[in-house]
C-alpha cells in the first residue's frame, strides 16, 4: 500500500455514519502552536468551509487553537476517515506553500466522538467555542479569531 494511503487509514474499528454528529478533534504534529498565527489558521477554516461546500459536513461548531482543531459536524456523505484524511492533507499542502516548506503538519489520526442527544450536542459546542477562554488566549471570547458556531 502506498504511503500517503496508509496516512488516511486510521482506526479499522471505526464507524461513521451520514447524519450523525461528531465532534472531530486533530492535532498538530509536535504540538508545534502553528496557527498561533491566525491568517494559517484561516487556510484551515478554509478547508471546514470547502467540506460544507462540497456536501460533506454540516459544520456546526469549530474552534481552531494554536496547536489543534476541534470540529463539530453532521456527516452528511462520505466517512470521517475521507473527511479528515482530505481536510488534514489539503490544510497541509496550503499551509506549507504559505510558509514555504514541506514539513509534516499533522499528528497521525483523530480522536472522533459521536453525540447521540440534543444535550450532547449543546454541552460539545460549549465545549468548543470556549476553549480559547479555558486555555487563556483571550478574556472573551469575542476576541478570538478562529471559531464559529451556527447558534449565533
Amino acid at each position: 500500500m502506498p504511503i500517503a494511503a496508509k496516512g488516511c487509514r486510521l482506526r479499522k474499528a471505526r464507524f461513521s455514519e451520514s447524519g450523525h454528529i461528531y465532534l472531530l478533534t486533530a492535532v498538530v504534529h509536535q504540538r508545534q502552536p502553528v496557527f498561533a498565527d491566525w491568517r494559517t489558521g484561516r487556510l484551515l477554516v478554509n478547508e471546514f468551509r470547502e467540506a460544507e461546500e462540497r456536501h460533506q459536513v454540516i459544520s456546526m461548531a469549530w474552534v481552531v487553537m494554536p496547536d489543534h482543531f476541534h470540529w463539530l459536524v453532521q456527516l452528511a456523505h462520505g466517512s470521517l476517515a475521507e473527511l479528515m484524511c482530505r481536510v488534514k492533507s489539503r490544510s497541509s499542502r496550503s499551509i506549507n506553500l504559505m510558509h514555504r516548506c514541506s514539513e509534516r503538519l499533522w499528528q497521525r489520526g483523530y480522536h472522533d466522538r459521536a453525540l447521540r442527544r440534543e444535550e450532547d450536542v449543546k454541552d460539545a459546542a460549549r465545549y468548543i467555542v470556549m476553549n480559547p477562554l479555558r486555555a487563556g488566549l483571550v478574556r472573551r471570547l469575542g476576541n478570538y479569531p478562529l471559531w464559529d458556531a451556527i447558534w449565533l
